[in-house]
């Protein structure tokens, strides 16, 4: 006798077959022998029974965005019918953010010899038991960006045979480096580079899926899904879209089961037309996350004051931090990454600037503190949560504003690599996503590594022990970013320690300001393997070193006109970051009419504006007075102007005002698309 979900059958005939194979789904059985009323579909089953459905040489996809919403019934399941039986055997692994908790939790039980055969990951830093099996060349291993593998899941659902992106070039997963391969063992290419449009990307391969675990936290008999005490939508959706078209099974962990017909038609996330079996998960074996105790703030189910979070102490990582946040901006997007890049929300939040801004995570965090450490994923009072596929078409397009992640080590074209060493696989995860798009990047870290001991007083920073390991080194391991294609897109980036900054320049990285109590021989060009590029570098800002608040918030909100308007002579462009700013009297008409002319007058030739009016106020009894001055300027100094922003309000409104002075009325929604037409 077969139990076949839930339905006893005694005269059956059942075929399996293995992904892009398989018979429109997994079994096949004759129905002579049912009587009436026996085919009603059962879909609440053991783990067991639905474990028992894998095959030996099967693709799994395992959902689960490191500790957050990680199936570990399932997975335990999965680990006990391999150590009891030897089977299933030659198992591919497809994950995403690293299901896993650091040591030996999530996916890590599945890293068994002889169980997979291949892995195909985004993040292997939590699930280390798993990367070790691949840096030991035990399975054949590959490592892409976390949102090209989250859009690969919506790509396969499709039918489609590939995802076209830019993401990766001049990275280790460009094939003229390394292809995204990991160890001897790994010969298969999964990634090309191709044209189109005329345009540079990369080609990555679909990959059929034949069976998928996926989590949430209520079901019906329907195998209807939805999340409310999860603390992310992950790709839950798109993972069970994609497995059910490549004719595979969906396994679905909850922790509760409702009524048939019961749940809020709009809270359910993922249909039951694409589940094929429910697993009821024991209270132990469905933590909200791997680190603990459920969280209602991170489920958004309620909201918790956060003045109640202690300040971060005044040492190297609160001077990073610091530093870093003063690239922040009012009304910016912004993406902190795990580790390091953490303190510059502890720093936003001490200096009451958080309001000003949104901080997101890759995983579809939108809005309120990100969660750091084993936690990382989540957020504490979040505005909105959304599938991370979703999250990373904002990242790829240009949405972030700023991003700031962390400095492992660095070259002097400013390349960055955060994904390997040694032994020791990390993987990129959203990093180069995140970084080769970002209008600003901010990497941050210590200097040198392994040992450092710093004290910060009296204003000053005092190396008491040196790291054993230098960060800036004539060739990094890995290149998770590129300096020298980020600087043929002109993109701003920064690399901040406890002791200076540098920035990247055409001509490589550049040392820009240094910590007040360092020398810069002594304390910094003794302890890289290269002299960056040295013009005059400015002391880092002494507030920074102080105990109390910097008072961020007044510096935040008062950008001089100056800082605001800058030339790019390369370009001959002129850009106008209006962003926030509020025009209130004639006085300040006035003072961007002179802001403006200081600028213009000594290039000596008329120019290309781009002007930012994200979030611009203007009082109402000086509209007619603003126009009449950008009229007077444009005349005088500029060949075109080129406006954006994303308010249709002010499109609608500033429009209006400008075109009853004769001027070009059409403001753009992006930057992009302003950039562009000042171009042609």
């Amino acid at each position: 006798m077969l139990r076949l979900d839930g339905i006893k059958l005694t005269k059956v005939k059942v075929c399996f077959g293995v992904g892009a194979s398989m018979n429109q789904g997994y079994c096949t059985a004759t129905l002579s022998s049912f009587s009436k009323g026996e085919i009603m579909r059962k879909k609440v089953v053991s783990a067991a029974e639905a474990i028992a459905i894998l095959r030996d040489g099967d693709t799994l996809c395992c959902a689960g965005f490191g500790s957050n919403g990680v199936p570990v019934e399932l997975i335990l399941a999965l680990e006990k019918r391999f150590v009891e039986t030897a089977t299933p055997r030659n198992l591919t692994l497809l994950f995403g953010g690293g299901p896993g908790d650091g040591g030996t939790g999530g996916v890590n039980h599945l890293a068994h010899e002889g169980m997979l055969k291949r892995v195909i990951g985004g993040h292997y830093g939590l699930v280390p038991q798993i990367g070790k099996l691949a840096m030991e060349s035990k399975v054949e291993a590959y490592n892409l960006p976390l949102g090209v593998i989250s859009h690969l899941f919506r790509d396969i659902a499709c039918g489609l045979p590939g995802t076209a992106s830019k993401v990766g070039l001049g990275t280790f997963v460009d094939p003229r480096l390394e292809g995204g391969k990991i160890g001897t063992k790994t010969t298969e290419d999964m990634v090309s580079v191709i044209n189109l449009g005329g345009k540079e990307l990369l080609y990555y391969k679909t990959i059929p899926i034949s069976v998928a675990f996926i989590r949430g936290t209520s079901a019906d008999a329907e195998g209807n899904i939805t999340m409310e005490r999860e603390t992310l939508t992950q790709d839950m959706l798109a993972i069970a879209t994609a497995t059910k078209n490549s004719g595979g099974f969906v396994i679905a962990q909850v922790e509760r089961i409702a009524e048939r017909g019961s749940l809020n038609p709009r809270r359910v996330k993922v249909p039951g037309i694409l589940v094929d079996c429910v697993v009821v998960a024991s209270a132990e074996n469905h933590p909200q996350n791997l680190n603990g105790a459920y969280n209602p703030a991170f489920s958004a189910e309620v909201r918790v004051p956060l003045d109640a979070i202690a300040p971060m102490p005044l040492d190297e990582r609160k001077v990073i931090a610091r530093r870093a946040a003063f690239e922040l901006l009012p009304n910016a997007v912004v993406n902190l990454g795990i580790g390091m890049p953490e303190g510059v929300a502890a720093v936003a939040n001490e200096e009451k600037i958080l309001k000003y801004m949104t901080l997101t995570a890759e995983p579809g965090i939108i809005g309120g503190m990100p969660a750091s450490g084993v936690n990382f994923g989540a957020a504490t009072n979040p505005d909105a949560l959304i599938d991370m596929n979703q999250q990373f078409d904002f990242y790829d397009g240009g949405g972030l504003d700023l991003a700031c992640l962390g400095l492992a080590e660095c070259d002097s074209s400013g390349s960055i690599n955060v994904s390997r060493f040694g032994p020791k696989l990390a993987g990129a995860g959203g990093f180069i996503n995140i970084t080769q798009n970002s209008r600003t990047v901010v990497f941050v870290g210590t200097f040198t590594a392994g040992g450092l001991k710093v004290k910060v007083a009296d204003g000053k920073v005092a190396i008491l022990q040196e790291g054993r390991a230098r960060k800036f080194v004539n060739k990094i391991e890995q290149v998770t970013f590129s300096g020298p294609y980020a600087s043929s897109t002109g993109q701003n980036v920064l690399y901040v320690t406890e002791r200076c900054v540098f920035k990247l320049s055409p001509g490589g990285l550049e040392l820009i300001e240094v910590a007040p109590g360092i020398d810069i021989e002594k304390d910094i060009l003794a302890h890289m393997d290269f002299k960056p590029i040295i013009n005059n570098p400015q002391p880092m800002d002494a507030r920074i070193f102080l105990p109390e608040a910097m008072q961020l918030n007044d510096t935040l909100l008062s950008i001089s006109l100056v800082d605001r308007m800058q030339y790019d002579e390369n370009k001959g462009t002129a850009y106008y970051n209006f962003q926030g700013l509020r025009v209130t009297s004639k006085k300040d008409v006035e003072d961007i009419r002179h802001a403006a002319e200081n600028l213009c007058k000594p290039i000596g030739k008329k120019i290309l504006v781009v002007v930012n009016y994200d979030n611009f106020q203007i009082d109402e009894a000086v509209v007619d007075d603003y126009s009449a001055m950008v009229k007077e300027v444009t005349d005088k100094f500029y060949t075109d102007v080129s406006r954006y922003t994303t308010s249709a309000f002010m499109r609608l409104k500033l429009g209006e005002a400008l075109e009853s002075r004769g001027l070009a009325a059409h403001i753009y929604e992006t930057p992009q698309e302003a950039t562009e037409s000042a171009r042609q």
